[in-house]
């Protein structure tokens, strides 16, 4: 029975050497001001627009107000029934640098978000394609920042993690456990420098490709019925040969990523699957490390007087401060909530919920129950 606890407390040295070391050396953007004399490259802001009329006009105000001079930002209306349309109809007529298209029927094996990329992708005139989500925020000089930051690190994609912003109980237990992940167990010079394509990450809110890369991997094309498509061109940029980056959006470019906590549930079950390679095996294994990791300490700390293990309650108190540590430390990193570590037990026990669900839905609808249709991922 020692072995578990030994296990589990090398596992929890790694994480926390990684958080540590990500910490540090995580590429973040910074703000930039305007180039002197050099022109900068023409960038094309791409958004997939579904029903957005709320927030939409916000948007493409920040991104207008970024005083970028090589700028043209498409928005695609994927057949919205809320007024998007009018409203960048409207923004358009104002700013030549808007352009609205309507989005085309979807046609059979893609999802909804490829499909609409890839018209934009294929409208754009940018040497630099950035795809962005109309709910990302957009802060004064984040544009420029992107660009300075892809130059600086040589990308063919440069990824960016939003600060994520998150209101409800259900959006703060689960959405900083995205960036628990991605500071917690790749570190950023394997996925940078290491170009086998499972050394990769990617966050499909912020995605600047240059124009080239993104016509050699043959962009949203390939990967059509991914639901998990941002991974995916990530590792198609390793596969090719070309350089990944990634960057923390550092406040400069900010996302609320799920409007409460049921869309964040929902959201997650809807992606956690095909994040596991759509495998139950995979989904059931990675449940498990994480009772391993951030549960079991805890009910060893809380019923160790019982258990005939060696160590209690020295050693699973260290464990429980190490688990803590690592989602503290990947908090504090990414600018969200530091005392929010201390619930990860209840954030593990809620992940667990979503994974059966996931399940439950592939097993019961044969794929993604996703606002009232069935998505299969290829």
């Amino acid at each position: 029975m020692i072995a578990l606890p030994l296990l589990v407390t090398a596992a929890l040295t790694v994480l926390l050497t990684i958080a540590a070391t990500n910490s540090r050396n995580f590429p973040r953007l910074r703000p930039q001001p305007p180039p002197d004399s050099v022109a900068p490259p023409a960038v094309s802001v791409l958004i997939p627009a579904r029903n957005e009329a709320p927030i939409i006009g916000a948007t493409l105000d920040a991104l207008l107000t970024q005083q970028y001079p090589n700028l043209e930002i498409l928005v695609l209306d994927d057949r919205s029934d809320d007024g998007t349309a009018d409203v960048v109809a409207t923004i358009a007529r104002r700013h030549p640098q808007v352009r609205l298209l309507c989005g085309r029927e979807l046609p059979p094996g893609w999802t909804g978000k490829n499909w609409a990329c890839a018209q934009l992708g294929a409208a754009a005139r940018g040497d630099l394609l950035v795809f962005t989500d109309a709910d990302v925020r957009w802060q004064p000089g984040a544009l420029y920042s992107l660009v300075a930051t892809l130059t600086e690190l040589d990308a063919d994609l440069l990824t960016v993690w939003p600060t994520q912003i998150t209101l409800s109980w259900g959006e703060r237990l689960t959405v900083p456990l995205m960036a628990l992940a991605v500071m917690a167990y790749l570190p950023v010079q394997l996925a940078q420098e290491f170009h086998h394509p499972l050394a990769a990450a990617a966050n499909g809110q912020c995605m600047a490709f240059r124009r080239p890369a993104y016509a050699a991997i043959g962009g949203h094309t390939a990967v059509r019925s991914a639901i998990v498509e941002d991974v995916q061109l990530a590792q198609r940029i390793k596969a090719a040969g070309l350089h990944l980056r990634m960057a923390d959006g550092a406040g400069l470019i900010e996302c609320r990523m799920y409007a409460g906590g049921r869309a964040a549930i929902d959201g997650y079950t809807k992606n956690i699957l095909a994040g596991h390679a759509t495998r139950f095996s995979l989904l059931a294994l990675s449940t498990l490390f994480h009772w391993s990791l951030f549960l079991l300490p805890w009910l060893w700390l809380a019923l160790g007087w019982a258990w005939p293990l060696p160590g209690w309650p020295g050693w699973p108190l260290l464990l429980v401060a190490a688990g803590v540590t690592v989602r503290g430390l990947t908090a504090y990193t990414t600018r969200q909530r530091v005392g929010d570590a201390l619930l990860l037990p209840v954030s593990v026990l809620l992940f667990t919920f979503i994974a059966a669900r996931a399940v439950w839905w592939r097993i019961h609808y044969g794929g993604v129950l996703w606002k009232g249709r069935v998505i299969h991922d290829a």
